[in-house]
């Protein structure tokens, strides 16, 4: 079956001033990278804008509301000192959600093995009730939420490859037996969570923190050692993939030195455990990664592992 990418022109309406890393510059990034012959087969859907109902499965109707209140007429409004709003931000905050929920209905419906999501702004720093760290809505848990009220998933896990550890992610489903989460990420680093000692109330929280300047063979290990065995064991009815691609060597905000190759690496494996538990059934959604060639490439190479297609344009670490 065939692989769907959800985006929305309302994305790059989410300005963040001139000088943020999350800009729109990073959809352009993507929607560049993806427009070459490779990816002719990629069937390419418009992110519809969410109804009020999956994003209050996470977040509760005083949150939303003091959100939409935020958004100023002109200029930006800041949130917290890293997360400015703009005029434009809840139509990107509605598709971003509803791409996330579209791409759910698409894949457990059987009209795709998988999907990946171009959500802007990212989300997974979102708590239930605290925005942070350039996100608003925590567009995995929303997606996570709904595949099991809309479809009635059972077990659904979030893995979350993304630099920065999910701390918003991770505290929504804290005690919550139905949903694993599993992360790599640097630490020390933003936002000071991730501990390995962290667990969950069911012992289904599982973080696999890397040291800084981290590369491709130590993130590998922690996902065989660490992160793919708990995914197997858990057998989930959906996959929800939290995929930031700020680990990669050239990004600025972080200092591990994973590569593209390494991206798509993960997406085959995490590919594998769907396989045998769930159908096949994925549904990536963007975070973070703030340098746009690097960001390019790795969205690339993870969207090519997800067609069952091998990547070709490896970097190396300088």
């Amino acid at each position: 079956m065939a692989t769907l990418l959800f985006d929305h022109p309302a994305g790059l309406g989410h300005d963040t001033g001139p000088y943020h890393p999350e800009s729109p510059a990073r959809l352009v990034a993507i929607t560049d990278a993806l427009a070459v012959d490779t990816f002719r087969d990629l069937d390419r859907r418009r992110s519809p804008r969410s109804e009020s109902a999956p994003i209050l499965r996470v977040h509760p109707t005083g949150y939303v509301a003091a959100l939409e209140a935020a958004v100023p007429d002109e200029g930006l409004s800041y949130i917290d000192d890293d997360t400015p709003i703009s005029r434009g931000s809840w139509e990107a905050m509605l598709h971003a959600a509803g791409g996330a929920v579209a791409a759910v209905d698409s894949v457990m419906r059987g009209e795709a093995s998988n999907a990946f999501v171009m959500t802007r702004p990212p989300g997974h720093h979102a708590s239930r009730t605290v925005p942070m760290g350039f996100c608003l809505f925590n567009n995995a848990a929303i997606a996570a939420r709904h595949a099991q009220a809309a479809y009635g998933a059972e077990r659904v896990a979030i893995v979350d490859f993304d630099v920065h550890h999910g701390n918003g992610t991770q505290a929504i489903f804290w005690a919550d037996a139905s949903v694993l989460y599993c992360s790599t990420h640097e630490m020390p680093l933003f936002p000071g969570t991730g501990a390995a000692s962290e667990t969950g109330t069911y012992g289904t929280i599982v973080n696999a923190p890397l040291a800084p300047a981290s590369d491709g063979t130590i993130f590998r290990e922690a996902c065989e050692s660490v992160i793919l065995p708990r995914l197997i064991g858990f057998a989930p009815d959906a996959i929800i993939i939290s995929a930031g691609f700020d680990a990669h060597w050239r990004d600025p905000l972080a200092n591990l030195n994973l590569t593209e190759m390494d991206f798509a690496w993960i997406t085959a494996e995490i590919m594998e455990v769907a396989a045998r538990s769930s159908g096949g059934r994925i549904i990536s959604v963007l975070e973070g990664g703030y340098d746009l060639e690097g960001l390019g490439a790795s969205a690339a190479a993870h969207v090519a592992a997800l067609m069952g297609l091998s990547y070709f344009s490896p970097s190396t670490p300088s």
